[in-house]
């Protein structure tokens, strides 16, 4: 549990710094950006030769080791919570380097997202067993090439509309990473490679990073951030309890949903404090 939770918060700090980077180099493309095939690969490398997207880039992997600890040490609601706390440092790092101020809600907030952690940290139980489930595996195949269909479709508009679904969208890919390293068997390296968790994991990943890339050229990192945590962190913890039988300790219900729910709601107030704003990051590559 120590071990899992100090994995989850460490990987929440390297998100939380590479959200900041991710907007600054993903606004530095031109905003004309779709998930289109034919235009995919121009878009990626455009994105490559931005400093701050690769510096992103960087830190999400590494992010993603230390979440992977985390995924396979605790129950999945625990692991996305700890991750929820990103938000907390990209908005403390903004107060101090730019130049940023947190309103007493923000404050609240913050304060909102540590004691809604800490309460569900006290509340989990042991995590459910990594077991094969084909019906979860299928249902994660069906969703990715759903959540890319959509994604095309919704990178066409440069509408507010879209920034929020492609923050949605992206927060499902981000889902299906959580739940396909849950779902990796511990086994031989020829089963590993035989699982087809192993391909949706890098898969979910990319695509939700791109995702996301084209929902913060759009609109603000509020707009595009609020819907992809909250399915980031609610649609695993869901599948975690509900499908992969993720304990709560006995009596401790209570104490584990208002965790959640102050966790949750901590978070969708802190998005609304926009750490990179539009006019402030200068256009063009």
């Amino acid at each position: 549990m120590v071990l899992g939770l100090s994995a989850a918060l460490g990987a929440a700090v390297l998100f939380g710094i590479g959200a900041i980077l991710q907007a600054v180099g993903s606004r530095k493309v031109p905003t004309e950006s779709e998930l289109d095939p034919r235009r995919l690969g121009g878009f990626v490398v455009a994105l490559l030769k931005q400093p701050a997207f690769l510096g992103a880039l960087a830190l999400n992997l590494a992010g993603f080791g230390l979440h992977f600890v985390a995924l396979r040490l605790l129950p999945l609601y625990l692991a996305q919570a700890g991750i929820a706390v990103s938000l907390v440092v990209t908005a403390l790092l903004a107060t101090r380097l730019m130049s940023d101020r947190l309103s007493a809600l923000e404050w609240s907030a913050v304060i909102g997202v540590c004691v809604g952690l800490g309460l569900l940290a006290v509340a989990a139980g042991d995590a459910g067993d990594s077991a094969q489930h084909h019906g979860l595996t299928i249902g994660i195949i069906v969703g990715l090439v759903t959540i890319a269909v959509l994604g095309a479709v919704a990178s066409r508009s440069q509408h507010g509309v879209s920034t929020a679904l492609l923050g949605m969208l992206a927060g499902l890919g981000y889902a299906g990473v959580a739940i396909s390293a849950r779902l990796l068997q511990d086994g031989s390296l020829s089963e590993l490679v035989r699982s087809p968790t192993l391909y949706t994991l890098p898969i979910s990943g990319a695509l939700a990073f791109i995702l996301y890339s084209l929902a913060l050229q759009r609109g603000s990192v509020t707009l595009a951030t609020t819907p992809m945590i909250a399915l980031q962190t609610i649609t695993p913890a869901a599948v975690g309890v509900f499908v992969l039988d993720d304990a709560v300790r006995a009596g401790w219900w209570p104490a584990a949903i208002i965790g959640f729910l102050l966790s949750a709601a901590g978070s969708v107030i802190l998005v609304r404090f926009e750490s990179v704003k539009p006019q402030d990051v200068p256009a063009g590559p």
